[in-house]
């Protein structure tokens, strides 16, 4: 997983190509969005072996894993969850949006006014920014991201939902330092399950 460079890109490159497969099965447009998730999170493991590969600090890689950890994250989950779903679900779907929002400007503010550093600590990167009132930040953003994915209506986003959720307990228990890079590891793993969103038969999708 994300306990080295050479893990962080196998495993990146391996979940990037279940990402295309996605896109290119996705049957309708609006699914592109989530669909795309698995080859964003592929993409990110990609871009953490060049911050393990720079020994961490404050380079161009860490700003981009940041970026697309901290500010992108809470806004392109709940969107894409609210584009792909039926429309009796998409009323209750404007509550994580609204908050991914929120936290992701929150974030991207905290991003460009203070910086991010990521430093090695033994087999993980820990990512380092300055954020007011973390505790709100972290719940606003899992409700965006998790929460969403609970709301969705769907079981295969639920399970990714679940997932994703289950994946989050065990980070800030086993590696609190390091949560937000662990969490991002197991999240881009468990995105699997969009592979079997994307090809489930047309029409049958719960609202």
């Amino acid at each position: 997983m994300c306990w080295s460079a050479t893990a962080d890109l196998v495993g990146g490159t391996g979940i990037a190509a279940i990402g295309v497969a996605c896109v290119v099965q996705a049957s309708r447009v609006r699914d592109l969005p989530l669909a795309a998730l698995p080859l964003l999170l592929g993409t990110h493991q990609i871009i953490e072996s060049a911050v393990w590969r720079s020994g961490g600090g404050t380079g161009l890689a860490t700003v981009v894993w940041a970026i697309i950890a901290l500010p992108l994250l809470p806004v392109w989950v709940p969107l894409g969850v609210l584009l792909a779903a039926q429309p009796r679900a998409r009323r209750r779907l404007v509550i994580p949006v609204a908050v991914g929002l929120a936290t992701a400007a929150v974030l991207a503010y905290c991003l460009a006014a203070r910086g991010v550093t990521a430093d090695i600590r033994g087999h993980t990167l820990g990512y380092v920014l300055d954020l007011p009132h973390s505790p709100l930040i972290i719940t606003g953003y899992l409700l965006a991201t998790v929460g969403s994915l609970l709301l969705a209506g769907d079981p295969a986003l639920r399970l990714l939902g679940l997932l994703a959720a289950a994946g989050a307990v065990a980070c800030a228990v086993l590696w609190r330092l390091e949560f937000v890079s662990t969490w991002c590891v197991l999240a881009a793993v468990a995105s699997v399950v969009v592979l079997g969103w994307v090809r489930r038969p047309a029409g049958r999708v719960p609202g």
